[in-house]
């Protein structure tokens, strides 16, 4: 049972195809390491572990992840007859009546819903300490945050709770628990997976759906299932080539490749261990025949940025209530919520319809200005992941407001920009504290270039496996 923890999800399936281990075995095992080490971490908010193993015996033969074990990140990824709490405490008793698209398509393809992990409430923050549920630790160091929002999912996955799980990303909330958590975190591009039925898009088109995973197989292999525009849909991303599970191991060329350390509005402090992580991974491009150079968009250091970004997310946050209301039965007042999104919503409130659709102006010009360094001839741009180094529990906190949303604003400065532009981006695990934790190195592709960026991961995988010890200390 331990080796079986230690697979990927694609490892996983082809265990069960071959014999290897019966479509249950995968469930059980994952089932014996949650109960075994959940109680620390407090990763999974919702079991629901019998309906899970009732379902096995009902998913056909050729599904091609038939009896792999998976999470659901509890905000979006609606699953049917489950609780839907969104890491609050006003949506307590909340069952979700249908499954999303998303999580339709992965039952179809075999998939076992274990539970559901948790986030922050309303996934706006990037840390996993929601007051309906506690802090999720970070398996490599309980003391330690996962990052957020898709902190639970981070925890589990690392842990070896499951090989994959699910996770959004609106400021960087796949990409922070990936570096956080020592995972691979893909954000996919603008409209590659449908929110629907219930929503169009999410935050705006800021926030979108996808994976946490430990290898660059898995994290192909899963977008290709749950990407695709749904009828109905607002828009689709722009098509790729061929299925990405085929660009893992496929030659990306001789690219040009764009790298930062110091984030260029110049109010993210320089911090030595994300400059020895960029460093060494532009040194490690180099070295794979790339050309890297030290430069990047200009438009990167617009200090406009965060005003117009808060604004799309405040006012959405804040309109998002109403269906939270609907969902309840009754409405949801603001004094309901945690101190940090009780400021956010009573400020977005105060935002017009005027200056919604100027924020929204402002950033599609912002989007326009960072797409040029692209199209200049640059192919890669690589940063830290995060703006800070891995940080405690309880580093940010409602008690002082003011820090952590400045805390909060630090962390995510190389991360929101992409939400911002609706670019793919890529947080790979390659460099390690002194004490020993997670740092990601983040890589970001033009608009639909997920293809280049599995390409560039794979390689890299390839000559740098990456190390997951969480789940061997955790035995």
């Amino acid at each position: 049972m331990d080796e079986l923890l230690t697979l990927d999800a694609v490892g996983q399936a082809e265990a069960v195809r071959n014999g290897q281990v019966s479509p249950r075995e995968p469930a059980e095992a994952a089932i014996a390491r949650i109960e075994a080490v959940d109680g620390e971490l407090n990763a999974v908010v919702h079991r629901r572990f019998e309906r899970a193993l009732e379902e096995i015996d009902a998913i056909p033969a050729d599904a091609p992840f038939r009896g792999v074990p998976i999470l659901l990140k509890d905000i979006g990824w609606a699953s049917g007859g489950d609780p839907y709490g969104a890491g609050s405490k006003v949506l307590d008793g909340v069952v979700a009546r249908d499954d999303s698209y998303s999580v339709a398509k992965l039952r179809r393809a075999g998939f076992v819903i274990l539970g559901r992990t948790s986030t922050p409430e309303l996934a706006t923050t990037i840390t996993t300490e929601p007051a309906a549920f506690g802090p999720t630790r970070n398996p490599y160091d309980p003391a330690y945050s996962t990052g957020g929002s898709s902190g639970g999912s981070a925890a589990a996955v690392a842990a070896g709770m499951v090989p994959v799980a699910t996770a959004s990303d609106g400021g960087g909330s796949i990409r922070i628990p990936a570096s956080m958590c020592g995972l691979v975190g893909l954000k996919p591009a603008r409209g590659r997976s449908s929110h629907g039925p219930d929503l169009a898009e999410s935050w705006g088109g800021l926030s979108v759906q996808g994976m946490l995973t430990r290898s660059v197989r898995d994290s192909a292999a899963l977008l290709d299932l749950i990407a695709g525009m749904m009828p109905g849909d607002r828009y689709d991303a722009p098509a790729l080539a061929r299925p990405l599970a085929e660009e893992v191991g496929a030659d990306p060329g001789r690219l040009r490749v764009g790298f930062l350390t110091v984030h260029p509005r110049g109010d993210v402090p320089e911090d030595p261990e994300l400059t020895a992580a960029v460093t060494a991974t532009a040194a490690l491009l180099e070295a794979l025949g790339h050309e890297v150079v030290q430069d990047h968009p200009e438009a990167l250091g617009e200090h406009d940025f965060g005003m117009n970004f808060g604004a799309l997310i405040g006012t959405n946050v804040a309109a998002e209530l109403d269906v939270l209301g609907a969902w309840r039965g009754r409405p949801v007042d603001v004094e309901e919520l945690e101190p940090r999104n009780r400021l956010m919503v009573t400020a977005a409130r105060g935002i017009s319809a005027t200056d919604y659709l100027a924020a929204l102006r402002w950033l599609d010009g912002y989007r326009r200005r960072m797409a040029a360094w692209w199209t200049s001839g640059f192919d890669l741009l690589v940063t830290p992941t995060m703006g800070v180094t891995p940080f405690p529990i309880g580093w940010i906190s409602d008690d002082d407001l003011h820090t952590a949303l400045d805390r909060s604003g630090q962390g995510a400065a190389f991360t929101s920009p992409f939400n911002a532009t609706g670019q793919p981006a890529l947080s790979l695990p390659l460099h390690r504290t002194a004490e020993g934790l997670p740092v990601g190195v983040q890589f970001v592709a033009a608009a639909g270039r997920e293809d280049l960026l599995v390409r560039i991961a794979a390689q890299i995988e390839a000559v740098r496996p990456f190390e997951h010890s969480a789940i061997q200390e955790r035995r």
